[in-house]
């Protein structure tokens, strides 16, 4: 990133790929499990839809961790609190690797959720550094890490799952969380605005801004089906692609998480798109890119060519919408980005996890059909929820934007 683009967002580049990488592989440990659970639940004698379980509780966790960790970090140091939850993480990944059964393999999973939230700790704090007018293109490029921990987890998951067994994957995983540690105790910048508040206030005021914001209600409940609609395809998708007529094992599933790298090279693109056009149209653009990309995915059981295309449009759709909810709630209060955070990825991680449960549902009676129907109900959802977001809430990103390039002193060179 050049001296000039790094004025121009008040990051340094420097720090921007260093907090991106952080939430690469943060997120990873919150993925690796997708495409092995066929080869979890065969290890326990289970039949492979029965470890969806696996990732409707790592969801459910990674919601709680976000509802109850992360608000945390506007009254106290992110950087701590980081820190603490990543030795948590890494704790948590090992007691994976060594569970004995099926019961302590799903605790240990919702621990790891629930200590995965380091980059939902980053990203409001990098928001808060960044200008009004490209604070979409910052959340694009910290997203595009978010989608590289994706990548990093179900391609290297699948493939070392393969050679080693799932439970070399969890150990790896804890391993990775090492540098992640040593990068954000040194890197991740300190606050100076926080809040004094006590904890139960603390939570209680989560209610408040529930209460108060309208805009973040309906981006929380867009973002809930948006996830959903996601989540519900990959928590299926090992099992779907174990069956016939494929018979895929752990490392060629995995591969299926290399659509990604498409959606990371967008992710800035569609930082820029949401500044210049909008919040409500992106997020509207990517519900029915959604929906589009589940029709594909119907067609999966017949050609690997629909799935892979239906993938990308999903990945890119998701991507849209979340980069556009993201950027309109962090315009509402400077003070609580942390918390509107919380509220926000708390939906939507819970949608997620209400995903994971639907799609697994879905694809047992209906097979790609089935996981398909499901997926398109909740983006058309979000699409007829997203429609009820007043165009107010795009006219406060422009005004944000137009006092910070027009201050007192004219506008900026």
């Amino acid at each position: 990133m050049s001296e000039a683009s790094t004025t121009a967002t008040g990051i340094s580049g420097r720090l921007l790929v260093m907090m991106a990488v952080s939430c690469a592989l943060a997120v990873s440990t919150i993925y690796y499990h997708q495409p092995l659970l066929a080869q979890m639940a065969s290890s326990f004698g289970l039949a492979p839809a029965q470890a969806g379980l696996i990732s409707t509780l790592t969801q459910l966790g990674y919601a709680m961790g976000l509802l109850l960790i992360v608000p945390l970090a506007d009254c106290r140091q992110p950087r701590r609190l980081a820190t603490l939850a990543i030795a948590t993480n890494a704790g948590a990944l090992l007691a994976c690797a060594a569970a004995p059964n099926f019961a302590m393999l799903c605790a240990s999973s919702f621990v790891v959720g629930v200590t995965a939230i380091t980059a939902q700790i980053i990203i409001p704090s990098l928001s808060s550094l960044a200008t009004p007018a490209t604070r979409g293109r910052v959340v694009g490029a910290l997203l595009s890490g978010l989608s590289a921990g994706l990548l990093l987890a179900r391609t290297v998951g699948g493939f070392l799952g393969a050679q080693g067994g799932w439970r070399s994957v969890f150990a790896l995983a804890a391993l990775v969380d090492v540098p992640l540690l040593i990068i954000v105790a040194r890197s991740l910048p300190l606050a100076t605005n926080q809040a004094s508040i006590g904890y139960a206030g603390l939570i209680r005021s989560l209610g408040s801004l529930v209460r108060e914001e309208p805009v973040l209600r309906l981006c929380a409940a867009s973002g809930f089906m948006l996830f959903a609609a996601v989540s519900a395809l990959w928590a299926s998708l090992a099992a779907l692609l174990a069956q016939p007529p494929y018979a895929f094992g752990p490392a060629t599933i995995g591969l299926f998480g290399l659509v990604a790298l498409l959606g990371i090279a967008a992710s800035p693109g569609i930082g820029v798109l949401v500044d210049r056009l909008g919040a409500r149209a992106m997020v509207l653009a990517g519900a029915m890119t959604l929906v589009l990309g589940m029709v594909f995915v119907a067609a999966a059981g017949h050609s690997l060519v629909w799935l892979i295309v239906g993938l990308v449009l999903i990945d890119f759709g998701n991507r849209g919408g979340l980069v556009a909810n993201q950027s309109r709630i962090y315009a509402l209060r400077a003070e609580a980005r942390s918390r509107l955070n919380t509220v926000f990825m708390s939906a939507y991680f819970l949608g997620g996890a209400a995903g994971a449960a639907a799609g697994s549902y879905g694809a047992h009676r209906a097979g790609w059909i089935g996981l398909a129907s499901v997926g398109a109900l909740f983006a058309v959802l979000a699409a007829v929820i997203n429609a009820r977001t007043p165009r107010t809430a795009d006219t406060t990103l422009a005004v944000e934007r137009a006092g910070a390039t027009h201050g007192p002193q004219g506008p900026r060179e």
